[in-house]
Formats: structure tokens, sequence, C-alpha cells
């Protein structure tokens, strides 16, 4: 059994989608991140740098494994069947370098493109221009390698939750896929899986915005995200 502690952020549906995909048992240990549980001492135990996700293998004399991407890969080693993760060293380093473009790029720069569109108390539009350049640039190239094979890295992988666990809030960003329809395309046929699905559901669903929402807040910036 694993136990997840999580929240409904673009990390912790990457552990939730993995363990749903794979099958494989769970509990579900909700973690308030308003009131800083992933700050108390048990929490730090587990992952010493306060964030979630992180796992608990009781199976393997409890076995605490934080990271998002790290638990993904720990999760499909365990499991062994080689279904998100291929087994032969190219398949696999295809899948690992996708999931390390989400966790090197997407991730960073889109998180940092939600913090200053959201929720910086003050409006600097060079900051939010920036990165959400950025962000949508990255979409790009996920749009270009989603326009040669149908999921990032061949067959649909660890790659593919990973990133779209964070493009799918593209809106709560202020970042568009207009004009990027491999990748809508690929965005449609992840959210029709019932496994990804139940993963968003955990441990409750989040209320994503409306695109006329974003697109208010983009104007606000007085300057549009495409500009180079």
């Amino acid at each position: 059994m694993i136990d997840l502690y999580t929240a409904p952020t673009p990390n912790g549906w990457k552990a939730s989608i993995t363990l749903e995909e794979l099958g494989t048992p769970y509990r579900v240990h909700p973690i308030d991140l308003g009131k800083n549980v992933q700050k108390e001492p048990w929490f730090l135990e587990i992952n010493p740098n306060g964030r979630i996700p992180a796992i608990v293998d009781r199976a393997n004399g409890d076995f605490a494994v934080f990271e998002s991407g790290a638990i993904m890969l720990y999760l499909c080693d365990r499991d062994g069947s080689g279904q998100l993760l291929p087994r032969d060293a190219k398949g696999r380093s295809r899948v690992e370098q996708w999931l390390m473009f989400q966790m090197g790029g997407i991730g960073p720069m889109q998180g940092q493109a939600n913090v200053f569109f959201r929720y910086f108390p003050e409006k600097l539009p060079a900051a939010i221009s920036r990165y959400q350049n950025e962000t949508r640039r990255l979409y790009t190239v996920l749009d270009g390698q989603l326009g040669k094979t149908p999921y990032l890295a061949g067959d649909y992988s660890l790659a593919d939750i990973a990133n779209f666990s964070w493009v799918r809030i593209h809106e709560w960003a202020g970042v568009p896929v207009d004009g990027l329809d491999h990748l809508k395309r690929w965005m449609g046929e992840l959210a029709a899986r019932p496994a990804v699905q139940r993963g968003l559901a955990v441990p409750q669903r989040l209320e994503l915005p409306k695109q006329e929402d974003a697109a208010q807040r983009v104007a606000e910036t007085g300057r549009s995200i495409l500009q180079r």
C-alpha cells in the first residue's frame, strides 16, 4: 500500500494520475497548503523540503519518496510492467527526457507565470510577459513533438502525464494554446482517459478559470504574451 500526501496542484496530479494508470493501491492524505501542514515536523520527516506530493511505501519498509518526478519513476520501477516507462535504455531515456523537460522547463516557467499573473501583490508587466512568453515557447516545443508522434515519447508514458498536468491549467497562467493544434489534440485525448480523470479528482477537484477571465488578466498587463 502506498500512502499519498497531496493537494490539487499539477505536481500532485502527476503522482495521483500515475497511481491510477498503474492500478497501484493507495491511500490519500490531503494536505492543506493554506494551513502550512506541509511545514509541520511530521511531514518534514517525509519530505525535508516541505512540498507536496510525497509518498510512503508501506510495503517497502515505510520508504518515503519526495519530488513528483522521482515519485513517478519510483512507482513505475516498483510496478515493473513497463506500462508507463519502457524497460529498454533508449525507450526509458526518451520518457525521462520529456519528463525532465517538464520539471526543468514548463514547471518552473509556468509556475512563475502563475505567481506574477495572479498572486504577486504588484503588477509587473515585464515579469508577467517574460514568464508567459517562455511558457508559450515551451508549449510550441511540445506541439512540434506531438506533430511527429501521438505522444511525447512515442507511446503514452510518464512524460505525457507530467506535461499534461501542467499544460491543462494554461489559462490559470494566462497562456493561450491557440494555434497549437497538435497540443490541443493531445490534451483532449489525455483528458478523456478514465485514469486521468480519476487522478485529477485526488484529493478534490480544482476549479479552473474561465477563458474570458484569463483573457481579461492578460489585457490588464498591457502587453501581448505572444510578443517576442
